[in-house]
């Protein structure tokens, strides 16, 4: 590097976790110093530290109409003086910001309200505000953006707002007056000096199927600055700091052994700089002369090495052309392997487990449970696919995507996706399809079927999604997930928030499996699978913690189809029983009931574990 060429700092870091599910392309940060948006994956210079996993690019690629998808870890700062800046390019936004200025506002009723001048960046001078005496004044971001449910994105024309108009003249100075709190949104104005210090309030813009803010224009500020499309949704009033600001569309796979595992675990490590130019025998030869590509193939003569290449370069790149199994459905065809063991037993190794005794188990569960898998090491990729505003949008439950969903893109032309692996241990438990189907055929259970498709319904009608009612069996294991994650975390050493969650209920058959999902090392202490051995006196626990909420009747007594609470996907669920931290659930604390599980005070008839 020259002398005279300064490495750039970056203006703030993530960890790379937070980059696949959190802060993603499109995301809006508050930096020590800046306000930005996460720039699209053009924006990205990616270390090409690939992730392989076979199953889930072939499985997304069938999805995506994609032959050519790869992932790739998000990027890092290495701390070398030659890397030119840092890893995610970003944008700055929102480009409206209010001066910081100690100010009242008294209407003609004597109401008293916090003033700030709102000025457009291209007013501020040298980042900061002029004010009347002369003086710079520091600013800060306006908190209030718009978007539209397609994710679109876009700075508020508080001119075309506060003067009713988007035809009107934008000059003049405004100001943010701002009541109590300033959580009100009745209680805010824009206020216009130009016209007479006509106010209008924030809550305007909060109005359903109102153009106070203006149709959408399409933007897509994380993919360029002159980036949009046509779009014909109403803008929407948005808090940049709100939940609902930005949902990550992230998708995850449990890798599984295979019987050419080592094969292909091999082949990954040179296949990008070396073995994908080879067009036949002779070169994977000559590349083999090369000390790199030897010490990774050792153990593996060059025809077989030839074959595994000749099988990829016939899909592409990365496996030949088959029918695709959905993901959940080759994990519990794995699971349910009438194996003592599963894997091999390596410390760098990918997946191993064990079949173990279920031993001593309570009354009310005999026959119901038939197989306990220890699984001592398990890998898990997460992939970022996109993302939505407004509202979420997760797979069903055997993981399909919901193409019903206007997802958000992450860059102009994806040809990778952002992923990263985190390694752990789990406990899996399968349940017999027998004593399911034998549950499902009594009337008690029929008829609070009917209650919770009541409020699916309604759900549905209010989210105008296609989106297909679980079934029973998924809400039920699903509750029972929660359940055993609160009572293992007493015990296991880890927190019930570093412990995730799988549930099976669909073709493949029917089980839970509960792992730890911590990046590095963090969740493979073994304490999961201690615990696991002794799942009797656990599941014990569990159904103890689920028979008296600390809400009830309250909770119990719950209406799934109550349009005053909201709560559609909820049967007898609440934070005082089955909900739980959203980063362990695969539903975001969806499709709950413990009613279920064991009888409350209100649905004694409708559990699964009854004596």
């Amino acid at each position: 590097m020259s002398k005279g060429k300064k490495k750039v700092p970056p203006i703030g870091e993530l960890r790379r976790s937070q980059v696949i599910s959190t802060f993603g392309p499109g995301t809006m940060l508050d930096l020590p110093e800046h306000s930005v948006i996460v720039g699209g994956l053009e924006y990205w210079r990616h270390t090409g530290e690939r992730i392989h996993e076979e199953r889930l690019e072939k499985w997304l690629g069938a999805q995506l109409e994609r032959d050519d998808l790869k992932f790739f870890a998000p990027p890092v700062e290495t701390g070398e003086q030659s890397t030119t800046g840092a890893g995610i390019g970003v944008f700055p936004f929102p480009n409206w910001f209010l001066g910081q200025v100690d100010r009242t506002w008294k209407t003609l009723d004597g109401r008293v309200y916090r003033t700030r001048p709102l000025i457009p960046r291209e007013r501020l001078v040298k980042g900061k505000y002029l004010d009347d005496d002369r003086k710079l004044v520091p600013v800060v971001p306006v908190r209030f953006v718009r978007a539209c449910k397609k994710g679109h994105l876009g700075d508020i024309d508080w001119y075309a707002f506060v003067r009713r108009s988007f035809k009107a003249d934008r000059t003049g100075l405004l100001w943010l007056d701002e009541g109590g709190a300033g959580n009100d949104f009745a209680e805010i104005f824009v206020r216009d000096p130009k016209n007479g210090h006509e106010r209008r309030p924030l809550s305007d813009a909060t109005l359903k199927n109102t153009a106070a803010i203006g149709k959408c224009d399409g933007r897509s500020p994380w993919l360029g600055p002159r980036v949009w499309e046509k779009c014909d949704e109403n803008n929407r009033l948005l808090t940049r700091s709100a939940s609902n600001a930005y949902f990550t569309q992230v998708m995850g796979v449990i890798s599984l052994p295979e019987g050419d595992s080592d094969l292909r675990e091999a082949v990954d490590a040179v296949w990008e700089d070396y073995l994908q130019y080879c067009e036949e025998l002779r070169d994977v030869k000559r590349e083999r002369k090369k000390a790199k590509v030897e010490a990774a193939l050792d153990g593996f003569d060059d025809a077989t090495v030839w074959d595994e290449v000749q099988r990829r370069l016939a899909s592409g790149g990365d496996d030949a052309p088959a029918d695709v199994k959905g993901i959940k459905q080759a994990e519990i065809e794995t699971l349910l392997q009438q194996k003592p063991t599963l894997g091999e037993d390596k410390p760098d190794g990918d997946f191993y487990a064990r079949t173990h005794a279920l031993g001593a188990l309570p009354p009310a569960a005999a026959g119901k449970l038939d197989r306990l898998v220890l699984v001592h090491r398990l890998r898990e990729v997460r992939v970022q696919l996109g993302f939505t505003r407004l509202e979420s949008s997760f797979p069903d439950i055997d993981d399909e995507l919901d193409l019903g969903v206007t997802i958000a893109p992450l860059a102009r032309d994806a040809t990778w996706l952002p992923a990263c692996e985190h390694r752990g241990e789990g406990i899996f438990v399968s349940f017999d399809p027998d004593a399911i189907w034998s549950w499902l055929d009594r009337p008690a259970v029929k008829a609070r079927a009917k209650e919770l498709v009541t409020g699916f319904d309604a759900w549905k009608a209010r989210k105008q999604t296609e989106m297909g009612f679980p079934g029973l069996p998924y809400i039920m294991l699903h509750s029972l997930a929660h359940l055993l994650i609160t009572a293992v975390a007493l015990d296991c050493g880890y927190s019930a928030s570093a412990i995730n969650e799988r549930v099976y209920a669909g073709a493949g058959g029917y089980g839970i499996l509960l792992y730890t999902g911590s990046s590095g090392a963090e969740g493979t202490l073994g304490g999961l699978v201690e615990v696991g051995k002794n799942i009797g006196a656990h599941l014990t626990r569990a159904l103890e913690l689920a028979k008296l909420c600390s809400n009830d009747p309250i909770c119990a007594e719950h209406d799934p189809d109550d349009m005053y609470g909201e709560r559609f996907l909820h049967g007898a669920a609440c934070h005082g029983c089955l909900l739980i931290a959203e980063t362990s659930c695969e539903r975001r604390n969806e499709f709950l009931d413990r009613a279920l599980v064991v009888p409350t005070v209100t649905h004694p008839g409708a559990a699964f574990f009854v004596p």
